[in-house]
């Protein structure tokens, strides 16, 4: 029962540290959009003004996919405050956790991929 509670903190803090990020990314797509909105407004040049709109569906699809994530962890968390201590700690819940690591560290890796290169089109295009 120690060994399930010191994994369930480790699992709650791995949680609470994913949905922060989360949080800030979301807030940071917020500031993207507002940088390429003063962009629409003075840009005349048709092919950047195409890859504009590019980014802005991009934004609306990783604000997506936060909004999903930030669920999941919801959802992990009351798994983990409804937890059945008599469960085998190498069952549900581990694999669970597995899952959502890995959904993690494709967002991260797709989230600093589309910063990179939002912040390559600012330097085209400022």
């Amino acid at each position: 029962m120690q060994t399930k509670l010191m994994y369930l903190s480790d699992l709650r803090f791995n949680i609470d540290t994913w949905k922060r990020e989360l949080r800030f990314h979301f807030n940071e797509m917020d500031t993207f959009e507002e940088k390429l909105e003063e962009i629409v407004q003075r840009e005349q040049d048709p092919i950047n003004l195409i890859k504009l709109e590019v980014f802005q569906n991009r934004i609306m699809i990783e604000k997506d996919a936060i909004s999903k994530l930030l669920h999941r962890c919801r959802n992990k968390i009351a798994n983990i405050n409804n937890v059945d201590f008599n469960e085998n700690i190498d069952g549900r819940l581990q694999n669970e956790q597995r899952t959502l690591k890995e959904d993690m560290r494709t967002y991260i890796k797709l989230h600093y991929d589309l910063k990179e290169e939002m912040m390559d089109y600012f330097l085209e295009v400022l």
